[in-house]
């Protein structure tokens, strides 16, 4: 039997990891056992990024993550969630730390410990995914998020992070399903 394939050309948003999640369940109640996320995204939410790792690490099936474009941010965090991860020679990878906007937001000092205290948990929780998947300590990827270090997909595979290099996806005649994201239209 072929793995079901899942295409996640998306930002890691709220929307995309629960259109991911839902074909997951939907395919293992068929019984998929096995499955090849294709990943390509931007980065985005850490929630939603570091609550789908820890849904695929814990899945009674087989995740292989192949990075097919680039892989930034938090999205590093999603592709970790393969057992077995690979990626396109022509690829890369961003390592950076996390980051907080305010928009006219008015912040007490509790306010403002409580969001940097977040921000640190934050940092650390994608360090211990990311160290816990490649070998590396936890202060060396925390160095490597502070530094915004971008990989190609053979420096990925030296630091552990990736295990194979290959240009083919998957097998002719697998069961495709695509995940994207489109902004909405503003009025």
């Amino acid at each position: 039997m072929k793995p079901t394939v899942i295409k996640f050309f998306a930002p890691v948003i709220d929307v995309t990891i629960n259109a991911l999640m839902t074909a997951v369940d939907q395919k293992m109640k068929q019984g998929a056992t096995q499955f090849v996320i294709l990943i390509s995204s931007p980065g985005g939410s850490v929630f939603h990024g570091l609550s789908a790792y820890n849904y695929l690490k814990g899945l009674p099936a087989t995740i292989t993550t192949h990075n097919f474009g680039s892989v930034d941010s938090i999205g590093v965090v999603l592709f970790c969630g393969g057992s077995r991860r690979l990626s396109v020679p022509q690829a890369r990878f961003l390592l950076h730390g996390v980051s907080a906007g305010f928009q006219n937001e008015r912040l007490e000092e509790k306010q403002l410990e409580e969001r940097l205290k977040g921000l640190r948990i934050d940092i650390e929780n994608i360090a211990k995914v990311i160290a816990s998947n490649t070998g590396r300590t936890v202060q060396e990827v925390t160095n490597a998020m502070l530094e915004r270090t971008t990989l190609n997909p053979d420096e990925a595979k030296a630091y552990g992070l990736v295990h194979d290099v290959k240009s083919e996806l998957f097998e002719a005649g697998s069961d495709v399903i695509s995940i994207q994201y489109q902004e909405p239209q503003k009025q």
